[in-house]
């Protein structure tokens, strides 16, 4: 079994990337190898509407001149599905959402194949506004037909500076749960 994470954060190591390796560790206690893939700072396009992956039923998107249509291959072949993002502005990233957006359409074309996967959403977050990052995150995961891992408490952590997650004690704790969640779901699932 394989859970892919996908950081949304354009800061490569930054509080988002500590939060995932956090439900990494809990994950690979129990066999499950993971993966990290980074989007935050890439430059990525929204969908255009175009309806390019419903008519050609090519399983991609029209835009390939970005690495969109190479992870929604990866996103095929997960068993588990980590979206995880800072809080911008009370929302994900422009970067993650364009990858929802996408990835999504494509494979709601393609008989739903992100049906029955297993998912859960990672947040980073200063202060406010990670509530709605969660829900935004939990509602691609929901309209996809997927199973989403809960954990102890909602899936936050909370630091602004780089770092500054790893004092939040509570925030840590709810990741390990969150594994160990995302684990027992994903082996009673496959």
């Amino acid at each position: 079994m394989k859970v892919l994470a996908f950081n949304g954060s354009p800061r490569k190591d930054g509080n988002t990337v500590r939060l995932i390796q956090q439900v990494f560790a809990a994950l690979q206690k129990e066999s499950i190898a993971t993966e990290l893939v980074q989007v935050g700072g890439q430059l990525l396009h929204g969908c255009k509407a175009c309806y390019w992956c419903r008519t050609t039923k090519s399983g991609t998107c029209s835009q390939g001149d970005d690495p969109v249509n190479g992870w929604i291959e990866q996103m095929r072949a997960a068993d588990g599905l980590i979206l995880a993002s800072p809080t911008y502005f009370a929302d994900v990233t422009p970067e993650l959402k364009a990858l929802m957006d996408r990835a999504g359409f494509v494979m709601r074309g393609e008989q739903n194949q992100f049906r029955r996967k297993v998912g859960a959403a990672v947040v980073a977050v200063r202060r406010a506004g990670g509530i709605h990052v969660f829900d935004s995150i939990n509602h691609f995961f929901l309209i996809n037909e997927m199973l989403v891992a809960g954990s102890s408490y909602w899936n936050l952590g909370y630091g602004r500076d780089k770092g500054e997650v790893e004092k939040d004690e509570e925030g840590l704790r709810t990741m390990t749960t969150l594994g160990q969640n995302m684990a027992w779901l994903l082996k009673k699932t496959r």
